[in-house]
C-alpha cells in the first residue's frame, strides 16, 4: 500500500502593496523621477518604431528578391516547359 503524503495548505498569495510594505515600500517607478521616466517612455517609443522599421525594410527585400526570382524563372524555358499546362487543346 502506499503512503498518502500529507497535503499542504497553499499560502495565503501576498498582494504587491504588501510586497512593498516588506520589501521598503517604495516602487522603481516612485523611485524614479518624472523626467527619467518620460526619456525611459521616448527611448522605447524609438525603438518600437526602428524595430517596425526593420521589419518593414526586410518584408519588402523579401518580396523584392520574390519578383525578381519570379522574372528569372518566367525566362527559363526548361522551366516553363515543366510548370505549363499539358493541355494544349484548350488554347485552339
Amino acid at each position: 500500500m502506499a503512503k498518502k503524503g500529507k497535503q499542504r495548505q497553499p499560502q495565503p498569495k501576498r498582494s504587491n502593496e504588501q510586497e512593498r510594505t516588506e520589501a521598503g515600500g517604495a516602487t522603481l517607478k516612485e523611485l524614479l523621477g518624472a523626467d527619467t521616466l518620460q526619456k525611459l517612455k521616448a527611448q522605447a517609443d524609438e525603438l518600437k518604431t526602428a524595430e517596425a522599421d526593420r521589419k518593414e525594410k526586410q518584408r519588402l527585400q523579401e518580396e523584392e528578391a520574390k519578383k525578381q526570382e519570379k522574372k528569372r524563372l518566367e525566362n527559363d524555358f526548361s522551366y516553363l516547359l515543366e510548370n505549363s499546362d499539358s493541355k494544349w487543346s484548350k488554347y485552339k
